[in-house]
């Protein structure tokens, strides 16, 4: 009998979409877009559809598995957890709980997914991750501005005379957004894309300008400048509402417009004419992740979000300076769910040098490493690091759906049940607003468990069962507790299938910011508490000719890695049906003076590894530019990671993975 459900994506991006997933014999036949979702609308990526290859695969593990003289042997899921819980035990009570380090990541967006900080919580405390590889850098930068991550709601684009769209391929990573962009630009809403490739979005656009990687933050000081000498500041809100300006004051004053025109490479009359555009409000600027992936990655959200500021382009209908919507995950109660005031122990190692923590970890050592959510051999940058360091550990467990890199070098994994395979509700902190539900369609294949299941039978032979002792629909109405007062409840998210979260859709309109000063910010006060200068610098990248002459030299071009387009992170490359290829793009320069033609083998490297690819030439881009989709897992070529730094960025929260310097030469 064939059945047609309402689900939910529960891939980490932007667009959480709603399904509608068609059933047959207890098997996923179909996924499809859910026409009724009001952000959606039907439409969804090839990263949703996969779902279905995901859950039918052959490659799904179905049993736990024991690595014993090299090699995975089956077991019971009774011998699987005795022996895990009896570890947990051992290394809590010879070395510390700190001894465990809890390796997470955000492969999946599920409200339950929390639960793994519950188990580790009421266990005593491990060692966490801080930071983020993903998005980190500009959520500080923001945090010091306005005293939170918020974004205008999509609709309100709308409202907009111009649209920049600064560093993100909408078109790759954000589809509905793209169609957005679609339209406005039709009822005559001028688009610009600022962005080192001229990709699909910036085909749409009615201008492109191309800027050198991980100087954007030097075009802003540019722009600035010149509203400035124009006059088309909003000092109504500088003198109103903001601390500090005579910081940003200061900096503006010691560059002239044709220093930062030759440190960005874009021409001074095109930062000119972008003034006057920002001067002519209201201006929307939704910015992309890739380019506070430097080391001076926070300055460059502070320096756009100053931009966004001074041109009087916040709190108001068509405006923002648009990078994350964190008051969408703000609306459920996470604190319930993970319980941290449980640990009684605790230590935090940064998520990019997690690596290098665990080789060096004393009082005491890293003994095991506990993996949820995330595939770190593949995604943590420096992976030659990643993999000495994951190694060696006396345990490293996994929890995944498949043999992924990190799972390879495990001593147990652990198989989990995904999406359709269990109840959870699913959002994004990232566009929309809206809470998607997401039932239980079909029972996992072979022994596969979820992973709530796990967490509770490992706390009931560690002693703290009774933490874990409700069942899923009493989980979900946990998290759910503090919108039951505007009717968004289990029953009702199972009903209608989606409800819209109460957000602010301008957010800051009332000129309240969430700073200690409750104004906006361009000396951060809690950047100077926990003891950082406040005041904006106009940073450069570390790997750049102007830091490392030498370096730069020696490795002359720089390499972006940016998301793939068929794969969520690593997720789907092993479902593809012709197996993943690195394909390594270049600017036409490179191609000319490297004499390299579409289809040759290439060696790309730098001190800290080499991979080798085919490739591609892009016929639009940036000189001395470079670029390799992350995600790849290694039996395919990869992982780019080989090549990137497990450097933090200036305010320590995100990952500096574009900051890269690399050379290339054809393989003969």
């Amino acid at each position: 009998m064939v059945q047609i459900h309402h689900s939910a994506c529960p891939l980490n991006c932007w667009d959480s979409c709603g399904f509608k997933v068609t059933v047959e014999e207890g098997k996923i036949k179909k996924v499809e877009g859910d026409t009724d979702h009001p952000i959606t609308q039907g439409k969804i990526c090839g990263r949703g559809r996969m779902l279905e290859q995901r859950a039918n695969s052959k490659e799904r593990l179905l049993y736990p598995l024991k690595k014993i003289n090299n090699e995975f042997q089956q077991i019971s899921w009774e011998q699987a957890l005795s022996e895990i819980a009896e570890k947990l035990s051992f290394y809590k009570k010879q070395y510390g709980s700190t001894s465990v380090l809890h390796s997470h990541d955000y492969a999946n967006s599920g409200l339950l997914t929390n639960l793994d900080s519950r188990f580790f919580n009421c266990y005593g405390g491990v060692t966490e991750l801080t930071g983020s590889i993903c998005w980190g850098s500009g959520i500080e930068a923001q945090t010091w501005d306005f005293g939170e991550a918020y974004s205008h709601d999509p609709d309100d684009l709308q409202n907009s005379k111009t649209i920049i769209v600064w560093g993100r391929n909408v078109a790759r990573t954000n589809m509905h957004l793209f169609q957005k962009l679609q339209k406005a630009k039709k009822s005559g809403i001028r688009l610009l894309v600022i962005d080192p490739i001229y990709n699909a979005t910036a085909k749409i656009a009615d201008q492109y300008i191309s800027i050198k990687p991980g100087f954007d933050g030097v075009l802003s000081v540019g722009i600035m400048k010149e509203i400035f000498r124009l006059q088309l500041e909003d000092q109504l809100f500088i003198n109103k509402h903001t601390i500090g300006f005579n910081h940003l004051e200061d900096l503006l004053q010691s560059y002239s417009l044709s220093e930062i025109s030759e440190l960005c490479e874009v021409p001074e009359e095109t930062i000119t004419n972008l003034a006057k555009l920002y001067g002519d409000r209201p201006v929307s600027t939704l910015l992309g992740l890739g380019m506070q992936r430097y080391t001076n990655g926070g300055n460059t959200i502070r320096l756009i979000d100053a931009l966004v500021a001074v041109s009087g382009n916040i709190g108001i209908p068509g405006g923002g300076a648009n990078y994350a919507n964190k008051q969408v995950g703000q609306s459920f109660d996470i604190h319930a769910l993970g319980l941290p005031e449980r640990k009684s122990n605790s230590r935090q190692f940064s998520m990019m040098k997690q690596a290098e923590a665990v080789l060096t970890a004393k009082d005491p050592e890293i003994k095991m490493i506990f993996v949820t959510c995330g595939n770190p051999l593949n995604q943590v940058p420096d992976t030659n690091i990643v993999s000495k360091a994951f190694a060696s550990v006396d345990t490293l467990v996994v929890v995944d759906q498949f043999m992924t890199d990190t799972a390879i070098l495990a001593d147990y994994v652990l198989p989990a049940a995904n999406v359709f395979e269990t109840e959870d509700i699913y959002y994004s902190s990232m566009y929309h607003p809206y809470v998607n539900h997401g039932p239980k369609l079909v029972d996992p294949p072979g022994e596969a468990k979820p992973d709530l299941w796990i967490w509770t039978e490992l706390a009931k032979r560690l002693g703290f069962g009774e933490d874990f002792d409700y069942d899923r629909e009493e989980w979900i109405k946990i998290g759910l507790a503090p919108l039951n007062n505007k009717e968004i409840t289990l029953n009702n998210l199972r009903e209608q299938r989606f409800m819209e979260l109460p957000v602010d859709k301008i957010p800051w309109e009332d000129r309240v910011f969430k700073t200690p000063s409750g104004k906006y910010e361009f000396y951060s006060a809690s950047a100077d508490k926990d003891g950082f200068d406040g005041a904006i610098k106009l940073a450069l990248p570390k790997e750049s000719k102007q830091n490392n002459p030498e370096l730069a030299e020696k490795y002359p071009y720089t390499l972006l890695t940016i998301h793939p387009l068929r794969s969520n992170h690593s997720q789907h490359m092993h479902l593809f049906e012709k197996p993943p290829a690195v394909k390594v793009e270049v600017a036409v320069n490179i191609a000319k003076l490297k004499r390299l033609a579409e289809g040759d083998l290439v060696n790309v490297w730098n001190e800290r590894g080499k991979i080798t690819g085919v490739v591609s030439i892009l016929k639009i881009s940036h000189p001395n530019t470079i670029n390799i989709d992350e995600g790849i897992w290694r039996k395919f070529g990869g992982p780019v990671n080989m090549l990137t730094s497990s450097a933090e960025s200036d305010n320590r929260q995100g990952s500096t993975l574009y900051d890269c310097l690399v050379n290339i030469e054809k393989v003969n």
